[in-house]
């Protein structure tokens, strides 16, 4: 009978060494992350250029990530300058997509539709503007759609 209890005992004991091991080795599988830096509202978006007026059934031509919560990132050319421009425009894009003073395009009808999905400040996003032409998508005065 003292072979069994001490036996358990020392089971008892290695399990909850392993236990603390676990919670208090750095970089422990499952641990939660300390400090600020995971507590902020996710700001992640899949930006994409598509040939054709419906961003459901256009061919997507190009596509890329940006990232602007906690840092800038992702595959974006210019992720500060289009994180930059997203947080002043309060998320409505609109105004990123008028085309800039003193630009001339012809009125070819050959649709470009960018759309912009994913997370914006905690929320789900999403967003779609159709320009009636290439020249039309070059001529925006915003970065955000320039890759």
């Amino acid at each position: 009978m003292r072979s069994i209890a001490r036996g358990l005992g020392l089971g008892s004991a290695a399990m909850a060494l392993t236990a603390l091991t676990a919670l208090a080795w750095p970089g422990a599988a499952g641990a939660a992350p300390s400090g600020t830096a995971s507590l902020y509202a996710p700001s992640a978006l899949v930006l994409a250029v598509a040939a054709g007026d419906d961003a459901r059934t256009g061919t997507v031509l190009r596509a890329v990530t940006l990232i602007c919560a906690p840092s800038p990132a992702g595959t974006h050319p210019d992720p500060i300058a289009a994180c930059a421009e997203l947080r002043a425009s309060s998320d409505q894009l609109d105004a990123l997509t008028e085309a800039a003073p003193d630009t001339a395009c012809t009125r070819e009808w050959n649709p470009m539709t960018v759309t912009a999905d994913g997370v914006w400040e905690g929320r789900r996003f999403s967003y779609d503007h159709t320009f009636g032409n290439p020249c039309g998508l070059r001529s925006t005065s915003g970065i955000l759609f320039d890759f």
